[in-house]
């Protein structure tokens, strides 16, 4: 048996808890995979203690630095061969529009972790039968980029050898970027692949477009994991392929979604009974 809904008074639909489902006899792991309306206190323990995690397992894989030149070197290579390499010359032609690339370097620095958090805290208010769900995207996605960092160091364009790739960020003094100028002893500088710039976006953009009302809004969604990709690539911290990585980590989260709760995380209740 599953979930019925019904209408509330402001047209949106609620889950009815199947009395099954809902049993508490039924164990702890049916209980677990029903969405209930998150707690908030939790929810900023967790995301709170999950980054810190992220940040010092990420930082703590060993810098191979031999192994992600000869790494960023193949991914060129590979690049020239599909006919696709050139971040080179975006890299270069945004460099010379002082403005625009200063503008790239404070996006590249800042919009990564306020939309996520703004996006967080939209599905915590608006949707919250949908939030724990698609947080469990977001959580399984970073967590197999870990894996990825470890199994594959990757030096970003900008620390190529002998290649013409601006570091815009030390050019222009601006603060970027926690693997450039005075930051960079606190960030892991091989960790280029995925880009959870395009992982965290694109998970943005598609919660963004398969949720908002408004068609304005759900446009910005479309647009903001795209300007991203400019963004990682004229700034030098991405390769184009790193962004398949992201895109690829983000499908094994909505996979793993997907299997847990039994339906994609925009299929669920909007609203969901309180916890009792």
């Amino acid at each position: 048996m599953g979930d019925t809904t019904v209408t509330t008074l402001d047209g949106r639909k609620a889950a009815v808890p199947d009395p099954v489902a809902a049993d508490p006899g039924r164990g702890l792991l049916p209980r677990l995979r029903t969405p209930r309306r998150p707690r908030f206190w939790f929810e900023i323990l967790l995301i709170a203690v999950s980054y810190w995690t992220y940040s010092l397992v990420r930082n703590a894989v060993p810098e191979q630095k031999a192994e992600a030149l000869r790494n960023a070197d193949w991914i060129w290579q590979a690049e020239h061969a599909l006919g696709i390499a050139v971040e080179e010359s975006v890299n270069q032609a945004v460099n010379s529009v002082t403005w625009l690339i200063i503008g790239m370097n404070y996006y590249y620095a800042t919009l990564h972790f306020v939309v996520t958090l703004g996006v967080l805290v939209w599905l915590y208010r608006r949707h919250p039968g949908r939030y724990a769900a698609t947080r469990l995207v977001l959580f399984a996605t970073t967590a197999v980029a870990l894996v990825g960092y470890y199994l594959y160091p990757l030096a970003p364009p900008r620390l190529m050898n002998g290649g013409g790739f601006i570091d815009t960020v030390m050019v222009h003094q601006t603060w970027g970027s926690m693997a450039s100028g005075d930051l960079k002893h606190m960030s892991n500088q091989y960790a280029a692949m995925p880009s959870m710039h395009i992982g965290w976006s694109v998970w943005c953009g598609l919660t963004i477009f398969a949720l908002a009302a408004i068609p304005w809004v759900r446009l910005l969604g479309l647009l903001y994991p795209a300007l991203t990709l400019v963004v990682i690539v004229a700034t030098a911290n991405h390769f184009w392929l790193d962004a398949v990585g992201g895109v690829l980590c983000l499908a094994f989260g909505f996979a793993v979604a997907g299997v847990w709760y039994g339906r994609q995380p925009y299929a669920l209740p909007q609203v969901v009974p309180a916890r009792l």
